[in-house]
């Protein structure tokens, strides 16, 4: 009997031995958590690749245009870019751009750097964009919002060339996708 019982004795330190290791490894895992939590990432601006430039278009001469024709110059520290090329073109819909306000970036999608992208369609693209600036959103519930509210909707329209660029927007919306 004492035999057994100094047996199960032993095989309880061993068992205790494994939990105290397996407690000592997750304790190490929450300290590299809390590490890495302490030193958030950059802000997404210090890590993209901020260009300009494209073939056909230059997207901070555009914004400058219309930041100072439309906006009287007030969107400051905006960095314009091209979001990422796919591999793939999309099956049903197409995002022209997005604005991240907290970063303050816009992001226009490459497949509009092209020949047959006129110009004003172009600069309506960015417009919308730059409106999302400078009228707010609409808080519905605690986690619905609306972007496009009336005033969105109003402001938009006042663009010159807004009725030709969304008709233009439905009879190209296919060449960009599959």
């Amino acid at each position: 009997m004492a035999a057994c019982l100094s047996q199960d004795l032993e095989t309880s330190k061993v068992f205790l031995h494994l939990l105290v290791l397996k407690d000592s490894r997750m304790a190490k895992k929450k300290k590299n958590t809390k590490r890495k939590l302490a030193h958030p990432k950059l802000p997404m601006q210090r890590q993209l690749n901020l260009r300009h430039e494209g073939t056909h278009f230059d997207l901070r001469a555009i914004f400058n245009d219309l930041n100072g024709r439309y906006f009287r110059g007030r969107l400051q520290r905006y960095n314009v870019t091209w979001g990422r090329r796919r591999k793939h073109r999309p099956r049903e819909h197409f995002i022209f751009g997005t604005i991240q306000e907290e970063d303050r970036v816009i992001r226009i999608n490459p497949a509009l750097d092209q020949p047959f992208v006129p110009l004003w369609f172009f600069r309506y693209v960015l417009y919308h964009e730059m409106l999302h600036s400078v009228v707010p959103d609409q808080k519905l519930s605690a986690n619905r919002r609306r972007v496009h509210t009336d005033e969105f909707n109003r402001r938009e329209r006042e663009f010159p060339h807004y009725r030709r660029a969304r008709r233009w927007e439905d009879e190209n919306l296919s060449r960009f996708l599959r």
